[in-house]
């Protein structure tokens, strides 16, 4: 109960976070908005870890590397192209590309180290895959794609569904080959996820400075840390502690149902909500009470 818990609260945290970040990805690059977010969130992680105590876990040389190699794919290239897909594709068709991460978390890790799935959590799986797929492609008026070449942007979605199942499968073999507590494996992967974020973005220092500056003030600022608090920081410290507790497949498929979480936020910002994305919710709610029993 706990992993599903704290996977639904990851969508909840990305789901409002992602509005977030298509508002900022207009104005800041996909590496520079990777950078400053997982930096915030690597600050914030040590602030808690001195403040609750948590002494430094005995890491052995696998679990080590697992963990790094984690947010290298999954935080440093997957988020990279997660951003690069938001800005081409727009939310809605960003997303439905994500739904692909859970199917290729189950299989990957059915192949790695044996985790099988009972017919029930397929069924949960294939549900919730549905009804999120049901509302992310309902066509919404005034909704546009922002690039003028769609294929590149699916390209970079299908990259970042890869990268997010290829880091969370790694993170779950750490977790359970080691004693490390969800927030250090947090603190490890997004400290080499942003660290291959910062070499990418010298590396393209000649792309770099034809960047205008980044207009700071205090709405940004302000903007940068409530995501990075919520979709960097507690999003990723819920992920860990969901992929400690139940198998990544499950893990991978709740924390993809933030799309329905967007809902509710549109509804309080005046957006009407269509009967079909009322009933693509209950798809999806049918599928997760599966994956709970």
């Amino acid at each position: 109960m706990i992993g599903e818990l704290a996977a639904l609260g990851a969508a909840f945290l990305w789901a409002a976070s992602t509005v977030i970040y298509s508002l900022l990805g207009q104005n800041i690059s996909p590496l520079r908005l990777n950078c400053l977010k997982g930096s915030v969130a690597i600050v914030l992680m040590s602030l808690t870890l001195l403040l609750t105590r948590q002494s430094l876990p005995g890491l052995t040389f696998t679990p080590t590397i697992l963990l790094a190699l984690s947010g290298i794919i999954g935080i440093g290239l997957g988020d990279t192209a997660y951003f690069l897909a938001l800005n081409q594709l727009g939310a809605r068709r960003t997303l439905l590309t994500e739904t692909l991460a859970p199917p290729i978390s189950a299989t990957i890790a059915l192949v790695a180290f044996g985790e099988t799935l009972q017919p029930q959590a397929w069924c949960g799986i294939l549900l919730t895959l549905i009804g999120v797929a049901w509302v992310i492609t309902e066509r919404t008026p005034g909704i546009t794609t922002a690039s003028a070449n769609p294929t590149r942007g699916v390209i970079w979605g299908l990259l970042s569904a890869s990268g997010q199942a290829i880091g969370g499968v790694l993170a779950r073999l750490a977790l359970l080959e080691s004693d490390i507590t969800p927030l250090w494996s947090a603190l490890v992967r997004s400290g080499a996820g942003t660290l291959t974020a910062l070499i990418l973005l010298l590396l393209s220092s000649r792309n770099f400075r034809r960047e205008p500056p980044i207009a700071w003030s205090a709405k940004l600022i302000g903007a940068i840390t409530l995501s990075s608090l919520g979709g960097t920081f507690l999003g990723l410290w819920l992920q860990q502690i969901s992929l400690k507790f139940i198998p990544v497949g499950i893990a991978q498929t709740l924390t993809g149902t933030s799309p329905l979480f967007v809902l509710p936020i549109a509804a309080a910002l005046g957006e009407k909500i269509s009967p079909r994305a009322i009933l693509g919710v209950l798809l999806a709610m049918l599928g997760i009470s599966l994956l709970f029993q």
